[in-house]
């Protein structure tokens, strides 16, 4: 322990002589390592945002879409991934004599330009019945949402987001009442939802114009859906939820010409998209921790060159091989970690400022590799000089000029 004191005290001391040199070394493994720990707190943060956006929208839903799109925790592709088939009201009616089902929705999407006025913006139409504000917990803020008459009579009207209306008439409460142009055709509005978020891994539905879906039937001629949302009764297994789906479904199509997806299945599959991205993200990070160590292997051959003669006087009076080779190494793994010790505070206060708009947290995993890694980088970098100070001849060390 005192051997070990002698060393970091040393190492404080040649630090307080050499500030400027200090900093400069340290700054390099501070840009690295902040750069990783924020990649690592924003990809944490990703995740999380995912799961809550799943949650809020209900934990008993499976989604019925064409084609078998998953495979092995993953999406899949090549042939058969996304299939031919188109889903109708059949479907939908057929589906609706489970009896395990709350719900039956399907929906019908469509990029669009919403327009009022002089006003345009480029928007997602979500053509459902009226159960989808129910089915995925759709609230309405101002106004209220279709009923099951206004589908059936295909009434003219719309319910939007509060993005999409904000961006059309300055105010979300100003949009109640308004038209609203999709394709050169009109719809009153009568309802404006609470902010629900999303556009990580899904889509953003705070932009989206929600339409009865037979009075988009102007819009969709086909008079298919893309998808089919199903939620289950409370305390129904979903899995026999979805197998008995699948026989309904079965009984028309083939297995490989739809997936009945259930939520957990898609945020795994997700997830998984974004942690190979953040990886890799991280990978690239880490190539400026790599310049860091460079930096700080430079600086300490400089240190060596400078101290030569004191080693040789250190050497002279009783200082062992192994005991230099540990000041200088002790050195460098110091240096290091005041970078990623300075590295992970400012990640700490740019994700505080960060969490106001997005979940991005920083974990003890994190912080234990941050301090790994800089202390590794330390060691790698710093043996080299370490030891060729080591290596010096005493006589040849003090009579160097």
């Amino acid at each position: 322990m005192q051997y070990l004191l002698f060393l970091i005290k040393g190492s404080l001391e040649d630090f307080r002589r050499n500030k400027g040199r200090t900093i400069l070394t340290s700054l390099g493994i501070l840009i690295g390592v902040s750069s990783v720990v924020l990649l690592m707190s924003f990809g944490l943060g990703l995740k999380k945002y995912i799961e809550n956006q799943f949650e809020s929208l209900g934990t008993n839903l499976v989604r019925i879409v064409p084609g078998r799109i998953l495979s092995g925790g993953g999406f899949r592709s090549g042939p058969g991934a996304f299939g031919g088939i188109r889903f109708d009201e059949k479907d939908v009616a057929s589906l609706k004599r489970i009896k395990e089902a709350e719900y039956i929705i399907p929906v019908f999407t469509k990029t669009i330009t919403a327009s009022s006025g002089k006003n345009s913006n480029i928007a997602d139409l979500y053509a459902s019945s009226a159960d989808i504000f129910l089915g995925i917990n759709l609230k309405t803020k101002y106004g209220a949402a279709f009923t099951k008459d206004d589908v059936e009579k295909r009434s003219k009207v719309a319910v939007v987001g509060p993005k999409i209306a904000a961006k059309l008439y300055d105010q979300e409460v100003k949009a109640l009442d308004k038209i609203i142009k999709v394709q050169d055709q009109s719809f009153r509005i009568i309802g404006v939802l609470e902010a629900k978020g999303g556009g990580f891994g899904g889509p953003d539905l705070d932009s989206f114009v929600y339409l009865p879906y037979k009075t988009a039937f102007s819009l969709n001629p086909d008079k298919k859906f893309m998808v089919i949302i199903a939620k289950a009764r409370t305390k129904v297994d979903l899995e026999v939820f979805r197998n008995d789906i699948k026989k309904q479904l079965l009984k028309r199509y083939k297995e490989d010409d739809f997936s009945v997806i259930q939520q957990a299945e898609l945020l795994s599959a997700i997830s998984s998209i974004f942690s190979i991205i953040n990886t890799v993200l991280v990978a690239i990070a880490a190539i400026s921790l790599l310049v860091g160590g460079i930096g700080i292997m430079n600086i300490m051959y400089v240190t060596v060159t400078e101290r030569i003669k004191e080693i040789g006087i250190r050497r002279a009076i009783g200082a062992t091989r192994k005991d230099i080779l540990f000041q200088f190494l002790a050195e460098a793994v110091f240096l290091s970690l005041i970078g990623g010790l300075l590295g992970l505070t400012v990640s700490f206060l740019i994700v505080l400022l960060v969490q106001r708009v997005f979940p991005a947290y920083i974990n003890l995993q994190t912080v234990a590799i941050a301090l790994g890694v800089s202390s590794l980088i330390g060691i790698i970098f710093g043996v080299f000089p370490a030891k060729k100070a080591a290596d010096l001849s005493p006589i040849e060390a003090i009579r160097y000029e």
